[in-house]
């Protein structure tokens, strides 16, 4: 059932002040978290130089199911990307699951990852590594970013900027230093044997997973100011950046790393090898970043949902309130940051039985992947019609 526009406006109640540039960034921090610092080992050791075309071949995979969300995408002006979908197509029951479930799956993503951003601060600051610090370190990690995110959507989109930028200035470095220091060395002259089957499979099975996390770039489309035009670009442009650049990657710690497959820190040891320590150490700061742009994007979608929810009446109407001075979900937002910290204090931590173990059951993750609508005037048409 569609709801007339009237409607639509009485529910919405978030400002709209996201545009390309931010719904860009959404995706790309979505895509680019840790895992880029790990996966080109692995794609060395099933795929050898031929990793650099399982890459194209995993770009090409997502490509049909980005213009499939970016098709909806151009459709809908409420927040809730999946929720919104799921309801209007199958009812609350089906929107209220796929919401749900998707944002259980960004909380535990989140916690993982807060304790994966606590590790690269230990690398600069001991102290935050040890028990109480990196207690201390995950709670004040958890409050910081919900504050941001309390703070206002413009505070949010203006402090993922400044790390997404340093995140990709070190990834823009890693690749263009090595083809100043290594030439023609970077290109791969694939006069090896190709590998087997199976091994490429299991290239592509192992990196399509650094495809993935471009959809909560969609559930904010409340605040977007034209999502018709700005979701699909955002989408596609977010795919074609985020994949030549890991190619980039992949071709540079390819040459860098004699020893590559049989690296657990491949980007690190690329960039100590190209730049000496104080690569290495720009490095870590690039890990950092990255990490710390991936939260804060997974934060401010993830807290969309449960506010779509409460618009749905799926869940009670405290989480749909927004803060009458910064216009944010900011329940929502203190309910995401408290529940994300207990997940990592209670519930992981000691179901598992000690830090240490949380610390290598995420590392071993980590190098495993690394109102209704009333539609827009359609400017974007996608497999869906096809």
């Amino acid at each position: 059932m569609k709801l007339s526009s009237e409607s639509e406006n009485i529910q919405e109640k978030l400002p709209r002040k996201l545009g390309l540039w931010g719904i860009w960034m959404l995706v790309v921090n979505g895509l680019i978290g840790a895992g880029i610092f790990g996966l080109p080992s692995g794609a060395a050791a099933l795929a050898g130089e031929y990793s650099i075309l399982i890459y194209v071949f995993c770009a090409l995979l997502i490509l049909p199911v980005i213009l499939c969300f970016a098709e909806l995408g151009s459709y809908f002006r409420g927040t809730g990307g999946p929720v919104r979908y799921g309801t209007l197509a199958f009812g609350s029951f089906i929107g209220f699951q796929g919401g749900w479930l998707y944002y259980l799956a960004r909380l535990i993503s989140f916690s993982a990852n807060t304790v994966l951003l606590t590790d690269s601060i230990a690398y600069f600051l001991p102290v935050a590594g040890e028990s109480a610090g990196r207690l201390l370190s995950i709670a004040l990690t958890c409050l910081l970013l919900s504050l941001i995110n309390v703070l206002g959507s413009v505070e949010s989109i203006r402090s993922m900027t400044v790390f997404t930028l340093i995140k990709f200035t070190v990834l823009i470095l890693l690749p263009l230093g090595g083809f100043i220091l290594l030439g023609a060395e970077v290109i791969p002259s694939f006069d090896s044997s190709i590998p087997p089957f199976s091994d490429l499979g299991s290239a592509a099975l192992l990196l399509i997973y650094a495809f993935v996390g471009f959809e909560g770039a969609v559930v904010p489309a409340g605040e977007a100011k034209r999502p018709e035009r700005d979701m699909p670009l955002g989408l596609l442009l977010g795919l074609a950046v985020v994949a030549v650049l890991y190619m980039l990657i992949q071709l540079v710690t390819q040459a860098a790393v004699p020893n590559l497959a049989d690296s657990k820190t491949p980007l690190l040891d690329a960039s100590a090898s190209l730049f000496g320590n104080a690569g290495a150490v720009i490095l870590m700061i690039g890990v950092a970043a990255s990490v710390i742009a991936n939260l804060l994007g997974s934060m401010f979608s993830s807290t969309r949902l449960t506010y779509a929810l409460s618009l749905e009446k799926s869940l009670p109407k405290w989480f749909g309130e927004v803060h009458p001075k910064f216009l944010t979900p900011a329940n929502s937002v203190i309910f995401f940051g408290v529940s994300a910290f207990f997940a990592i204090r209670i519930w992981i931590i000691h179901r598992i039985g000690s830090d240490d173990c949380f610390i290598q059951t995420i590392s071993l993750h980590h190098e495993l992947c690394s109102d209704s609508e009333a539609p827009l005037p359609v400017y974007w048409r996608g497999p869906i019609y096809s």
